[in-house]
């Protein structure tokens, strides 16, 4: 059912391939928004718009059942070193049916693949008993959910199944741990390097905590599905008059992913606990993002992003697992990602029954071999086909 024509699979290749050479750094992904929604007019998407943060929504089935959004961001992480690549990270080159580039798997294979699923539906003529929205998202990979919750919570449009395109090998992801990102201020008292005795060395107070928070990690709770918790400082900057002067203060930042049943207030706790017990100066907050999306809105988010699990006996977990099945011949693993998705907000936050499926290998995300099998972009295509007429049903 709904086999893509030879035609389509070359078109949706080069759609794909165009999606690749459009760089889409995060707050800068205008061109490739334009892309999209000149695709998605093209092969007959009836109702396609911009919302004020940037996605792009193309919408196709009647608005009176309920509603499925296929959620593919479409910005990518950088370029840190070109030289690290073997093939143009723009290159969108094609190997021995796999093709390489920058998003690749992360997530342009699976937003050319929910377009094309869409497609099928048009030209099969079905008309679903519900709505499908594609939406391209923009700036999820700094702050994931964020363009998701202005999509639902300011422009009204709310999905009752939400299905998260990040790479899962044509495999079912059902949830996975979350994040809450902490900046540590350390105060000391500056005076000559010559005579350090005379002040306090906020790099020496800092490094105290940061043995705290090491000796920390092994006690992290963990859950029999998402995993242990984990915690790790990613970046340390100090402040003095020079390099002769001992530092008066001393910043670090932290990761910390959370499991089920760990909150933002626990995560902070543990900190202060650490804090108290070294007895230094020192205080821990949750960091803000802050940016200015392509249309101009403001963006402010607090790096708190929750865990979520939906039940493996959920409704659209099975649905999508039947449609997987029927359309590829196979009965899907279902587990969880390492990495944290649009479905902090979706199942997280709003409580939203959110599955992941998409072609790519999760270990190809964020690394200068960023690739992904052809084939199954187009299998992809076709499960999101085959999905829409699950959960949404068809008008007779």
């Amino acid at each position: 059912m709904f086999a893509l024509s030879s035609q389509d699979r070359n078109d949706l290749v080069a759609f794909l391939q165009d999606l690749i050479r459009i760089p889409s750094l995060s707050t800068q992904e205008k061109a490739l928004a334009e892309r999209l929604a000149e695709e998605m007019r093209r092969v007959g998407f009836p109702n396609v718009r911009r919302d004020r943060i940037g996605n792009v929504i193309g919408c196709v089935g009647a608005g009176a059942g309920p509603r499925l959004i296929y959620d593919g961001h479409m910005d990518t992480v950088g370029v840190s070193d070109p030289d690290s690549w073997a093939r143009d990270p723009y290159g969108a080159q094609i190997e021995g049916g796999v093709l390489y580039g920058l998003g690749a798997c992360d997530m342009k294979g699976a937003l050319a693949a929910m377009v094309y699923g869409a497609k099928a539906l048009v030209d099969a003529g079905i008309q679903l008993a519900g709505e499908l929205c594609v939406v391209g998202i923009v700036q999820e990979e700094p702050c994931e959910g964020l363009a998701m919750q202005v999509l639902i919570e300011q422009e009204g449009i709310r999905p009752d199944f939400v299905v998260l395109g990040e790479p899962t090998n044509l495999q079912i992801k059902r949830g996975h741990r979350g994040r809450v990102e902490m900046k540590v201020s350390v105060r000391g008292r500056s005076c000559h390097a010559a005579t350090p005795e005379r002040g306090r060395n906020a790099i020496y107070d800092a490094a105290r905590l940061i043995f705290g928070i090491e000796l920390l990690a092994p006690r992290l709770a963990d859950d029999a599905f998402l995993g242990q918790g984990s915690i790790a400082v990613t970046q340390i900057e100090s402040s003095a008059a020079s390099r002769n002067a001992i530092p008066d203060t001393c910043t670090f930042y932290i990761d910390r992913r959370l499991t089920l049943g760990e909150t933002e207030a626990k995560a902070l706790a543990e900190i202060q606990g650490i804090i108290a017990r070294e007895g230094v100066q020192a205080r821990v907050k949750v960091t803000e993002y802050q940016a200015t999306s392509y249309t101009g809105y403001e963006c402010r988010a607090r790096e708190f992003y929750p865990p979520w699990a939906l039940d493996q006996d959920h409704p659209l977990v099975k649905a999508t697992a039947r449609a997987i099945r029927e359309t590829l011949g196979y009965r899907p693993k279902i587990g969880q990602w390492a990495f944290s998705t649009d479905g902090v907000y979706t199942m997280g936050k709003a409580n939203i029954p959110t599955v992941g499926f998409g072609p790519g290998e999760e270990r190809f995300a964020h690394t200068v071999d960023d690739q992904i099998r052809l084939a199954d972009v187009v299998a992809a295509a076709r499960v999101y086909a085959r999905l829409a007429v699950e959960l949404l049903g068809v008008r007779h």
